[in-house]
């Protein structure tokens, strides 16, 4: 990686799109020998479909003028040049369609993995090469050119749909490099001026102005101010910042302006390390294979096999070759993963389709595959478990003067004039009561302490804890019965009115979800940046079994590894960029979709709704959706125990399966495997 901050788009993107979609032993060969790039992976997409679409033109004279189609459909169609026509078109869609898989078998061989590639590659080659000497007259026979046409097309559309089910082609590094500002205010003496970030050196210093996006990881050297780094620290509510405290680059500047002398640079900021860290996790998933490869390399290892066996038992047996290679096609062709091609993909399609109309964005197949084995779930607190914004949780009044609605609007005339998240949400809370505000005048800041003004001829301030503590003010009983309460207290004349609580509000539906994860047998955690206090408070309401506070992105990965070393399967569920190195380790990544797009595009699965119950449907589905597809798998290739010894003429002379009925079947399997896939509809519906 190189050293300034820019570099971090310049990796390769392309990595994680291989490493994250687990895709068939097809899919991949198609990534390292074709597209090497990540900025090819939506272009090798969109040809594949591309492709289809030309192949699904030019099959429909081939397969009306075949032959071998008339025959099974029973009409007949004849007329001059017919058969060069025929040769003409398919050779075009071998060439054309086919080359995808040709060049895919060429990558399985050179890394010694035959798989779905070889097999494809082979059948349709057997089928054109033998097509072609029916056709020229070399051989006697029939060809098989609609065949021919109709393999490669489900094949295309076959992979069309696995890849665009998993594509999630990941921009987390992208997006992470667009949270740090390209320029920066750089001071030198009494003259500021904009430079470029990566052109800061250690010990520069740089202007902050309120609003601004920190660019680069710093100490404070002038200034105060609230800094907003909830999505980079999980710390739920801006922090004030001040002489010799410590900022991160790409936390929001508050109302403040700061001078921060630069501190890390390039491969050594804050978020560069979480950009290390993130492509690590997803590297160790790059190992995991599928159900569907297995399958396709046991399958291709077979047709091979008793395609090669056929040929010569029937060469030595004293048949003559236009016999000999009828079989060895025949069996290419009859076991040629017609099946195989959709069962999954086609699964994908409609349960991705299904689970993001239940509030679950599903990115990686594999993982929503087998997020029915989570034996343990890790929450982020902030945004996840909770709302992550504060909200009013107790409104106190003190005097009978003042009810609960006086205290808020009273409170809410001082605070609407700033952006603190304390202030926003006593604002907040007044909207939701639909209470108008008082007009004030006189209005003055306490540094670090409150605000405070004139109210109606009185003078009223809204200060913390430490302001009371300040001018001898003692705290009103009950004012703290949570840890995880922030309390403000209105006085009015010197004298306590009331007091507003407010904490970062837990999700209505978090301890729902909690319940049926630990019903369903699966461990609940939480781990969170917040402090210990907060932490504690949250994890007790909730019923968890277990709490981390005070946690940086590092010691959350190390969570994670230590409940996989354990033998637990780990789900990990968050929303800040944070979280996203323990989500991209996670067995399963869960992102909650009001959350950053970083932490979505490095998870496996998106809450599009930020619902914590979702989680638990998630389990659900991918049972279901798995069951589904070793259904498919089964029949996809079980089919073939039939199919191929009888292609291969074990019943000779008494019944041989021919090319037609070869293709009927071929075809038949992968109906009921379509047809069992919309079945999923009922199963999770």
């Amino acid at each position: 990686m190189d050293t300034d901050p820019g570099s971090v788009g310049k990796v390769d993107v392309m990595n994680h799109d291989h490493h994250q979609s687990h895709s068939h032993s097809h899919g991949s060969s198609m990534n390292q020998e074709g597209h090497t790039g990540g900025h090819d992976h939506g272009a090798m997409i969109a040809d594949f479909l591309r492709r289809f679409w030309v192949c699904l033109v030019l099959s429909v004279p081939v397969i009306a003028f075949s032959m071998m189609f008339q025959e099974v459909a029973g009409y007949h169609l004849d007329f001059p040049y017919r058969d060069w026509i025929v040769m003409s078109l398919a050779t075009v869609i071998y060439f054309y369609g086919g080359w995808p898989f040709l060049t895919g078998l060429i990558g399985e061989i050179r890394r010694r993995q035959p798989g779905m590639m070889t097999l494809v590659a082979v059948a349709i080659t057997a089928a054109y090469a033998y097509s072609m000497v029916v056709a020229l007259g070399i051989l006697p026979g029939m060809d098989f050119f609609w065949e021919l046409a109709t393999l490669i097309d489900i094949m295309l559309v076959g992979h069309y749909l696995e890849m665009k089910s998993v594509a999630g082609a990941s921009h987390s590094l992208e997006l992470i490099v667009k949270m740090l500002p390209s320029d920066a205010h750089l001071v030198n003496g009494d003259e500021i001026r904009d430079v470029k970030v990566d052109q800061l050196t250690i010990g520069d210093i740089v202007l902050v102005r309120p609003g601004e996006r920190i660019p680069t990881d710093g100490e404070v050297v002038e200034g105060n101010s609230f800094v907003n780094e909830s999505m980079l620290t999980g710390e739920s509510v801006p922090v004030q910042k001040e002489q010799q405290d410590t900022v991160i680059a790409g936390g929001i500047n508050g109302e403040g302006a700061l001078k921060v002398k630069v501190t890390h640079q390039g491969a050594d900021s804050y978020l560069n390390k979480v950009v290390k860290l993130i492509q690590e996790a997803q590297g160790a998933k790059s190992q995991t294979q599928t159900l569907a490869d297995r399958a396709a390399g046991w399958l291709t290892l077979i047709s091979l096999t008793v395609g090669v066996i056929t040929l010569l038992f029937w060469l030595f047996s004293g048949k003559d070759t236009a016999f000999a290679v009828e079989r060895m096609v025949t069996v290419m062709v009859t076991s040629c993963p017609h099946a195989l091609g959709v069962a999954i993909p086609l699964v994908v399609a409609i349960s991705t389709t299904i689970s993001a109309q239940k509030g679950l964005l599903i990115r990686n197949r594999t993982a929503f595959e087998e997020s029915r084995k989570i034996t343990a779930m890790v929450f982020d607190k902030t945004g996840t478990l909770t709302e992550g914004q504060f909200g009013v949780t107790r409104v106190v009044s003190l005097v009978d003067q003042v009810d609960e609605t006086a205290l808020i609007r009273t409170a809410t005339a001082l605070e609407q004039q700033s952006q603190h998240p304390i202030a926003q949400g006593i604002v907040r809370e007044a909207k939701t009561r639909n209470l108008a505000p008082l007009s004030i005048s006189d209005f003055q800041s306490i540094t670090g302490k409150g605000i405070s003004a004139t109210v109606d001829g009185k003078k009223v301030a809204v200060v913390s804890p430490g302001y009371l503590k300040e001018n001898g003010i003692e705290l009103p009983k009950g004012a703290y019965s949570s840890g995880a309460e922030t309390v403000v207290f209105v006085l009015q004349d010197q004298q306590i009115i009331g007091f507003i609580a407010l904490a970062d509000t837990i999700r209505s539906n978090s301890k729902e979800a909690v319940q049926r994860l630990q019903e369903a047998g699966i461990k609940v955690y939480m781990a969170t940046g917040d402090n210990q206090k907060v932490a504690d408070a949250v994890a007790k309401e909730l019923g968890l079994d277990g709490v981390f506070a005070e946690v940086l992105p590092d010691q959350k990965v190390r969570i994670v590894k230590d409940l996989q070393q354990k033998g637990q399967f780990v789900a990990m569920t968050g929303d800040g960029v944070n979280d996203a190195p323990a989500l991209a380790q996670a067995n399963v990544g869960i992102a909650v979709g009001s959350g950053t797009d970083v932490a979505a595009e490095t998870a496996d699965i998106i809450l599009v709704n930020s619902n914590p119950t979702d989680i638990t449907n998630l389990v659900e589905f991918g049972k279901a959706t798995y069951r589904k597809m070793i259904q498919n798998l089964i029949w996809a290739t079980g089919y073939n125990v039939v199919a191929i010894p009888l292609a291969a003429g074990v019943l000779y002379p008494n019944f041989v399966l021919s090319p037609a009925l070869g293709a009927v079947l071929m075809s038949a399997s992968t109906v009921i495997v379509a047809l069992n896939a919309q079945l999923l509809k009922r199963e999770i519906n």
